[in-house]
């Protein structure tokens, strides 16, 4: 192997590599059954971080103005507890929220139900802690969606 190849191969990540030497990975959601594109397809990254970011920042206008009345420390402290408590109820209800929504997303259970209440629970509470978010697998599903069976797919 000369030096451009080693190069090459550590630029362009493992699976690159991988994916030269035979190992097929498919696409994204193949294992888990969802369709390549279109209505039903796990979603991508970008899409998950342009939801969450609206999300959040509905949650925090919501704290800054109905909770702490113009305070901007006060709502600092409000602004988690409104994101978990909305994204809680519009997950258990409709599958998605203002965010999700607007991108075009829903999480789903695995097997294409709707999320129940306990599901919707930990899974915020876990998102909330941020650390399991970020952890994904080749699927782009965090470890929060894993921990309770969930997949957020396109509508």
């Amino acid at each position: 192997m000369d030096s451009r190849e080693a190069l090459g191969s550590w630029l362009e990540g493992p699976k690159a590599t991988a994916e030269r030497m035979g190992a097929e990975f498919g696409y994204r959601g193949e294992r888990l059954g969802r369709p390549r594109e279109g209505s039903g397809a796990v979603a991508g990254p970008g899409r998950r971080i342009g939801a969450l970011f609206v999300d959040g920042w509905i949650a925090n206008l919501i704290a800054y103005g109905l909770l702490a009345h113009g305070d901007a420390q006060k709502a600092n402290l409000y602004g988690l507890p409104v994101f978990f408590a909305i994204n809680v109820v519009l997950l258990a209800t409709a599958g998605t929220t203002f965010g999700k929504r607007l991108f075009g997303l829903r999480v789903i259970r695995l097997d294409g139900g709707r999320t129940t209440i306990p599901q919707a629970l930990l899974r915020t509470f876990l998102l909330c802690l941020v650390v399991p978010a970020v952890v994904w697998d080749r699927d782009t599903r965090g470890l929060h969606d894993k921990a309770v069976g969930t997949v957020e797919v396109r509508i």
